[in-house]
């Protein structure tokens, strides 16, 4: 765990306690539009933050994030019951061979999980994930904008 200082407590010496593992927030784009990633240890930020793009369409959301070496299998989409997107996998660590020397180890290996609020206008029982050459596609289709009915007046006199 990682130790904080408070930014939100004026007295010295308080701090809060941060565990990356075990508080998977929720990020909302609509309270926070730039979130730091400075809270997750370097160590520890390359699987655990993966990088997921979100750019809206006229017709729907589109979430991508980049998997190398990740099967189809080991990932994870659900939509929870209050509109949050979950996007979650695992990469396993390369089994060791006796014969085998390493020289170098930087590809990440662990579990995954990002998280995000959908707006009100997601159409959650639509949602289409599709997966190929490592990158995943995220499609959540939007409800269609209902114009106002406009009916001209004839105006008399």
């Amino acid at each position: 765990m990682a130790m904080i200082p408070s930014l939100f407590n004026n007295r010295r010496g308080s701090s809060i306690i941060f565990d990356p593992f075990s508080s998977f927030e929720v990020w909302d784009p609509f309270k926070d539009p730039f979130p730091s990633s400075s809270l997750i240890p370097r160590e520890k930020s390359a699987f655990v933050n993966t990088r997921i793009d979100w750019k809206e369409t006229p017709e729907a959301h589109v979430f991508k994030a980049d998997l190398p070496g990740l099967k189809k299998e080991e990932v994870k989409v659900e939509i929870e019951d209050d509109r949050v997107l979950q996007i979650s996998g695992e990469r396993n660590t390369e089994m060791e061979d006796k014969n085998d020397t390493w020289h170098r180890v930087e590809r990440s290996s662990g579990k995954f999980l990002r998280r995000f609020r959908l707006p009100e206008n997601a159409k959650m029982d639509q949602v289409r994930a599709s997966m190929e050459n490592g990158l995943l596609t995220v499609t959540v289709p939007k409800e269609e904008v209902k114009k106002p009915d406009v009916k001209a007046i004839e105006i008399s006199g």
